[in-house]
């Protein structure tokens, strides 16, 4: 027999050896009895799906499931009668555990009054496009609320009012997870929270004059400190400041001021023998 035909065979006898091998501990493997670890647990109640802000909790909102005894969760419920027809104040994700701070309290109900912090109001405010940043005033962010208004002499002025107030709703929509893929939400009233000073302000400004929202970055919490502008300031351009005649409270024109004429120029001739020269005298 060749060489090459008996290195071959030599192959050929080690490859199914080792088949027959690895099928006998797979099997041996297979055959082994399977330890279970008991890992102490206790019920705790979860989200069967997502639960926007605003949701009256019900049955079929809610399952209980079990969870590891040595990661407790602060304010898990271990049963769903407690939270049956009470309002989610902040969003909950499906599986996430149901804590007493995202809901409100038995008493509260659900909607939008649980989700107003102590102290602070909700007051509503009629937008159209333009007015409602073309949709992108949705829940969650901040605005400036600017008004236009006709002071005491008639003349238009626009001023901010209130600084950096939170949207709460968009029409009727108050789930922060609809604004978080930036998408705008077409509405014709926005809800705004803002203390009780600042709801008076606006109820105000959208009484006597024309309200805008003027959309702001969330991280820029500097309020906003703005003296207004008037119509005469906003058209005056870069030309000289007008007159304003007090008796007949209008505006004149203003009259350029003449430029100042150049002093003027003396020339003394000299003769001195045969040589003659001049000189330049100014007067001062």
């Amino acid at each position: 027999m060749k060489r090459q035909y008996r290195t071959l065979i030599v192959m050929v006898v080690a490859v199914a050896t080792a088949a027959l091998a690895s099928f006998a501990v797979y099997r041996a493997v297979q055959r082994m009895p399977v330890r279970e670890v008991e890992v102490a647990s206790m019920q705790v109640v979860v989200a069967a799906e997502s639960l926007p802000v605003g949701t009256r909790l019900d049955a079929k909102h809610l399952k209980v499931v079990a969870w590891p005894s040595r990661s407790p969760v602060a304010g898990s419920f271990s049963e769903a009668a407690p939270l049956l027809d009470r309002g989610v104040i902040a969003a909950i994700a499906e599986n996430e555990p149901v804590t007493a701070s995202k809901v409100a309290s038995a008493e509260e109900g659900a909607g939008l009054p649980p989700i107003i912090p102590s102290g602070m109001r909700a007051i509503s405010v009629r937008v159209n496009e333009v007015i409602g940043v073309a949709g992108f005033a949705v829940p969650g962010t901040r605005v400036d609320v600017v008004v236009t208004v006709n002071n005491q002499q008639g003349e238009p002025m626009s001023r901010t009012v209130v600084s950096h107030v939170q949207v709460l709703t968009a029409g009727t929509k108050f789930d922060q997870q609809n604004s978080k893929d930036g998408k705008p939400i077409p509405t014709s009233v926005v809800t705004l929270m803002v203390l009780p000073e600042d709801a008076e302000r606006i109820a105000l400004a959208s009484n006597e004059g024309k309200i805008t929202l003027a959309l702001r970055n969330p991280l820029d919490i500097e309020p906003t400190d703005t003296k207004g502008i008037r119509l005469a300031a906003l058209m005056r351009g870069t030309g000289p400041e007008p007159v304003i005649d007090q008796t007949r409270r209008r505006v004149v024109a203003a009259k350029p001021t003449p430029a100042s004429a150049p002093p003027p120029i003396y020339t003394v001739e000299a003769i001195r023998a045969a040589k003659r020269s001049s000189e330049v005298v100014n007067e001062q």
